[in-house]
């Protein structure tokens, strides 16, 4: 390979900031790096996206205490990615008693969760520090049913009480996956995304819907947040700072698929797809974090969902290894 694989070379720590943006609502981010939203309320506390491992929950869980000794009660899954939820063990000696998630991300644990967790412990080492420690896969506890809202259905929706603060959790459409699952607190106006939004950094796409994206991006900008924790970085503070964090990523999904749709009906090789998507995604995401990361998996999925592929093909780490030699230039 012309370049180390995925992000393993990627080596240095980020600095994380763990900031308030409201009277109940924190940010833990890390200058690009998965994101996590904590609630505190009265009772008890939320955090929404549990980290990579039980080890990096630690440093999220110690962060919390240096404001509150409330019991960490409620895990949220905003989607199945390995990055996001295999810390979740790490919360039970805090009193954590439910692990969230919606009925299409407990349908993607058991279809692709294992050959996940295995994918992107190789791809990313760093982000998995003390991988030892996990214990497999992580379950929901508690599963949200409902309608599907890309057919323009009522999705099901749980509302949990802290004591003092309420959080709404449901799932408002198809995009980063089948199954991503926001957390909003509407007195405060804050909002935490999961992957479904990003900002100033890859917009991982590799088992994404893009096609249904955009309008699910959109349900997000018609809640007027006041504030955003994406998935990747900085927490966005104001709507117009909000605004901006949802363009940012409906311009890369709508970028990235127009190239792929342009590819296929090219008939291009998956190679000459990538090379066609760069000349509109690079002059204008080429200096973002993990970006040359993503783009690979990225315009594989693409071009697989340009060419018909609803579904996307399960991501190993074998597939992996094969993609990436194939389209390094």
């Amino acid at each position: 390979m012309s370049k180390a694989f995925a992000s393993q070379a990627d080596l240095a720590d980020k600095k994380i900031t763990f900031e308030q943006l409201s009277a109940h609502c924190w940010a833990y981010t890390a200058e690009g790096d998965p994101n996590s939203g904590v609630i505190i309320g009265d009772k008890f506390i939320m955090v929404s996206d549990a980290t990579a491992t039980p080890d990096m929950a630690r440093d999220l869980i110690a962060r919390i205490r240096t404001v509150s000794d409330k019991p960490i009660k409620y895990v949220l899954l905003t989607h199945y990615h390995a990055v996001r939820v295999l810390g979740a063990s790490a919360y039970a000696a805090e009193g954590a008693t439910e692990v969230i998630a919606s009925q299409g991300t407990y349908e993607l644990i058991v279809e692709r969760g294992a050959e996940d967790m295995q994918s992107e412990m190789e791809r990313f080492p760093r982000l998995f520090r003390g991988a030892e420690g996990v214990p497999g896969l992580t379950w929901p506890t508690l599963v949200i049913g409902g309608g599907d809202a890309t057919r323009g259905e009522v999705p099901g929706k749980l509302v949990v009480d802290l004591g003092g603060v309420k959080v709404q959790i449901w799932q408002p459409g198809y995009g980063h996956t089948r199954g991503d699952t926001i957390a909003w607190v509407e007195e405060e106006k804050v909002l935490f995304s999961g992957d479904l939004v990003e900002y100033e950094a890859g917009v991982y796409t590799g088992d994404a819907q893009l096609e249904e994206w955009p309008a699910t991006l959109e349900a997000l900008r018609a809640l007027k947040a006041e504030a955003i924790v994406p998935g990747r970085g900085e927490a966005m503070k104001g709507a117009d700072s909000v605004n901006k964090a949802l363009d940012y990523t409906k311009r890369w999904v709508e970028t990235l698929f127009t190239a792929a749709k342009e590819a296929a009906a090219q008939n291009l090789d998956l190679k000459g797809a990538m090379a066609h998507t760069r000349k509109s995604m690079d002059p204008v995401f080429g200096h973002v974090f993990i970006y040359e990361h993503c783009l690979p998996f990225d315009v594989s999925r693409a071009y697989d969902e340009a060419k018909g592929i609803k579904n996307p093909r399960i991501w190993t780490a074998e597939r992996d290894k094969e993609m990436w030699a194939a389209l390094q230039v």
